[in-house]
């Protein structure tokens, strides 16, 4: 075995585990929403997920790749690679073509993922499959083609995204809110007047085990985009990524004792989360001391921005653009702050942070990206969700809101302690009544 054969052969292992690791973010967010909302809406989270796995996959197979990954037309759109079958010489890496897609389509499926916690409790079930398909065959495909593919306009111009703050959390984040604004507030979310009700968080330690599922996973976010298991830059991304979680959630227990006079567990989870989106960006690009600031700056942000949705009569259950949408936007900009010269150098681009000398040029091309991606994701999703309204409910009637989608929609409870089984003859007798 030569030299070049067991580099594609390490590389490739790295890759799919990496790979794997972000797709067991599903479970994460699963575990995080589920314990998020309330009781009577766990399995309608817990399908929405499985709809991201399967749809979000098949449709990226069929369509999505090729959009985002083919070869470049006028730095726009992808035209080959659609089934993972056509020309794509223009990918240029030490990995097959099979591989690089199963890598992409742990991607696709966390994007749709970020918009499924904004809508929980009241989105129809059949809506959201369209939207999925809309999401991961075209919105999401599209935006990734102009900041990652060879060709894209936005990475011809030297914007750095080195995982997805601006890519997948800013663009989820955006739609998320999107969806959330066309869709409705929950009923009784906000009484009357326009204050905001508390709809308590059915299970914190199941919310927070999802938490710790992500962050894990998240290691693979972004240590595995390097595509090389031999980089030599993996133990520092890991090292930003942990710092930057960290000091977010630490930057939030002390936050919300000062604010609330006591440490808020969700505020907390989600600032470790926000920290973790923040450093996405930059990972790779920026020193460990500003991976902390990251880190404090979006966890601290992340609380604000709930709370002005809130006073905005905006719901979002989980916090999801709170979370994705503000601090992937952080994520991004900081990049044009705090990139060292030495780090950029190896992507070629010759950009480097205003901090250290760089002009204003970098962070100029990040505000540029960021608003092109915050527009898109948000005018697209209000779009897409205007056409499946004129097909089909968006939201669910007042009465499957009401009993919960866990029965509404589903048939089934998350929990039931009645009965070890069911008895088919007696519900049948009774339903005949």
């Amino acid at each position: 075995m030569d030299i070049a054969t067991l580099s594609k052969g390490l590389d490739t292992i790295w890759v799919v585990l990496t790979a794997a690791m972000i797709l067991l973010m599903e479970g994460g967010f699963a575990l995080l929403e589920a314990g998020f909302v309330r009781q009577k809406n766990a399995v309608s989270i817990i399908m929405k997920v499985f709809v991201d796995i399967t749809f979000g996959a098949l449709i990226f197979y069929f369509f999505g790749f090729g959009l985002m990954h083919g070869k470049d037309a006028g730095g726009l759109i992808g035209t080959t690679g659609f089934m993972l079958s056509g020309d794509l010489s223009n990918i240029h890496l030490n990995i097959s073509h099979d591989t690089f897609w199963l890598f992409q389509c742990a991607f696709v499926i966390a994007v749709i993922s970020i918009v499924s916690g904004a809508v929980a409790e009241r989105i129809h079930f059949r809506a959201y499959i369209l939207y999925t398909i809309a999401m991961t065959g075209m919105i999401y495909p599209l935006a990734g083609h102009w900041v990652w593919s060879t060709g894209g306009w936005l990475q011809k111009l030297g914007m750095i995204d080195f995982a997805g703050s601006a890519v997948i959390h800013a663009l989820g984040g955006f739609s998320a809110l999107a969806a959330a604004i066309f869709i409705g507030p929950r009923i009784g979310k906000f009484t009357a007047d326009g204050k905001s009700n508390i709809v308590p968080p059915s299970n914190l330690p199941l919310a927070s085990v999802g938490a710790f599922i992500l962050w894990f996973g998240w290691f693979g976010f972004n240590s595995g985009s390097t595509l090389s298991a031999t980089n030599g830059s993996i133990g520092h991304i890991a090292v930003t990524t942990m710092l930057s979680a960290s000091a977010g959630g630490a930057a939030c227990i002390l936050f919300t004792m000062f604010r609330y006079k006591k440490a808020d567990p969700p505020m907390v989870i989600n600032g470790s989360l926000a920290g973790l989106v923040g450093i996405t960006a930059g990972c790779s690009f920026v020193s460990d001391g500003a991976a902390i600031f990251i880190g404090v700056l979006c966890g601290i942000a992340m609380v604000l921005a709930t709370e002005i949705l809130e006073s905005k009569g905006v719901d979002d259950p989980v916090g999801a653009f709170a979370v994705h949408g503000i601090s992937g936007s952080l994520g991004t900009l900081t990049v044009g702050l705090f990139a060292k010269p030495e780090l950029t150098a190896s992507i070629g681009k010759g950009y480097y942070g205003l901090l250290y000398g760089g002009g204003w040029n970098l962070l100029g091309i990040q505000a540029l990206g960021l608003v092109v991606i915050g527009i898109w994701g948000f005018a697209l999703t209000w779009i897409a969700l205007k056409l499946i309204k004129l097909i089909m409910p968006v939201r669910v009637s007042k009465d499957e809101e009401l009993i919960g989608l866990d029965v509404g929609i589903h048939g089934v409870p998350a929990y039931n302690q009645d009965h070890d089984f069911l008895d088919l003859e007696t519900m049948k007798r009774e339903n005949n009544r």
